[in-house]
């Protein structure tokens, strides 16, 4: 039905040839657009429902007072079920930090929070099948575990800014009420006019670029910049990444149309690793938090681990 509604307004409404450059990108965008959109905000409202019972409170409860190694795996499983934007994650990193929970574990929360969370996971099923999204949440797991547990493991906690070690956060029981059905479904309502609203001009941006790949990129072009064959393809791909910034609903159309050009799936994931993960803005927010020192290795640490999944993946795939 999308497929036949996109070939009538590429076609018979804006009179352009399928088969040309501009009517190929016209038409992926008109078929992807209500896809991705529709997909989005199913996943995000049952998300929606799900967080109603992870207040931030409970959610630091869960983490504090756990031993370092179990906290690394906690975090990033938690991170899954938070906000899916890694500037929105910062807040509450924060507030890990203020509630004493260990400083690697708060870090594997940041990683996992805006790169394996469940909307990058199910459009990916629903876009590439399920393989490529499991692919995606295993090593996106495992980067951020590894990652939290390495900057753990630094004793760097002196290169917090002095403000943060200062802040502590009522660890108490948590008194929030229980929450109705009818509470948690309004809620999910309210995730999709808060989250779907907020991002969508990302998600539009990115079917859009998207689109000019399908449409514009010839065939083989892209494996011979980002195929497995060449070696600097990975590396390329994360530092390309890191001065964009998108959450991963907006990635997911881009990395449709590269891996369609013949992109290698592990320099893709890298790429899209980069951009979610290690995001510039994202660097800015934590400037306030972290002193450059502690940012650094953050982002050597995280990127190491994602120029180690491009490779493996690019060997092995």
């Amino acid at each position: 039905m999308l497929a036949s509604a996109a070939r009538f307004l590429t076609e018979g409404l804006l009179g352009l040839d399928p088969a040309s450059h501009l009517g190929a990108s016209v038409e992926f965008f008109f078929y992807d657009t209500p896809k991705v959109l529709m997909l989005l905000a199913l996943v995000v409202f049952g998300v929606g429902i799900l967080r109603s019972f992870f207040t931030p409170e409970r959610t630091r409860r869960i983490l504090a007072g756990r031993s370092e190694a179990v906290g690394n795996v906690m975090a990033a499983l938690l991170g899954i079920v938070t906000p899916f934007c890694s500037c929105s994650a910062v807040p509450l990193f924060i507030g890990f930090l203020g509630a004493g929970v260990p400083l690697g574990v708060t870090f594997s929360f940041l990683v996992a929070a805006p790169m394996v969370n469940e909307v990058a996971v199910v459009l990916l099923y629903g876009l590439l099948g399920w393989k490529v999204a499991a692919l995606y949440m295993g090593t996106g797991l495992v980067v951020a575990i590894v990652s939290g547990f390495v900057i753990g493991r630094l004793g760097m906690e002196r290169h917090l800014e002095d403000w943060v070690t200062k802040v502590r956060v009522d660890t108490g029981a948590d008194g929030a009420p229980e929450l109705t059905w009818a509470a948690r479904l309004d809620a999910g309502a309210r995730a999709v006019r808060d989250i779907v609203g907020r991002v969508w001009p990302w998600v539009v941006g990115g079917i859009a670029v998207g689109a000019g790949i399908h449409g514009y990129v010839p065939e083989g072009a892209l494996a011979a910049i980002m195929g497995r064959e060449a070696w600097w393809s990975v590396p390329a791909a994360v530092l390309l990444g890191i001065p964009m910034y998108s959450n991963a609903a907006g990635m997911i159309p881009v990395v449709q149309a590269l891996l369609g050009k013949g992109a290698a799936l592990g320099t893709v994931l890298a790429f899209m690793m980069a951009v979610i993960a290690l995001s510039l803005p994202e660097m800015v927010i934590l400037r306030k938090v972290l002193r450059p020192r502690l940012i650094a290795v953050f982002a050597g640490v995280v990127g190491a681990g994602i120029l180690l999944v491009g490779f493996l993946f690019n060997a092995i795939l």
